[in-house]
């Protein structure tokens, strides 16, 4: 019952919705995951929220050209970092700018549930790579 209240609390602090359970990607995310499309027509927007704990791999966004992610908070608290780079906490109103090829891994803190728009940049020859979870140790150390 408290997880469904958090849910719903947190739910109600942002005005796009939670969405469905990210099942489509559940291979890549470590806890459970939702995703709302909010716009597919010229730029891909997402509403990704994370329950506590939860964290998507490490992944590359790679491009011959342009590309890449812009991840905006909109509720709750967790964390983004960068290969061989400390991770940064994000809160409402945080905005991080991925370039093409960078190796990152983003997530909600082990205490707040978390919700980021992901917007895809335009590019060229767009992929995703989808590596390695983060480990346990690794998430432990934040606070």
């Amino acid at each position: 019952m408290k997880e469904i209240k958090e849910k719903k609390d947190h739910a109600e602090s942002m005005v796009f919705p939670i969405g469905e359970p990210n099942d489509a990607y559940a291979r890549y995310f470590k806890g459970q995951s939702y995703l709302a499309p909010v716009s597919k027509e010229q730029v891909g927007i997402y509403n990704v929220t994370f329950e506590p704990g939860c964290r998507n791999n490490w992944h590359i966004h790679h491009a011959s050209e342009g590309g890449g992610q812009i991840l905006i908070c909109i509720s709750g608290r967790g964390y983004y970092q960068e290969e061989g780079k400390d991770a940064v906490e994000m809160n409402p109103g945080d905005c991080i700018n991925i370039k093409a090829g960078v190796k990152h891994w983003h997530g909600a803190a082990k205490d707040s549930w978390f919700s980021h728009l992901a917007v895809e940049v335009p590019g060229k020859n767009c992929s995703n790579e989808w590596l390695e979870e983060v480990s346990d140790t690794e998430y432990g150390k934040l606070r």
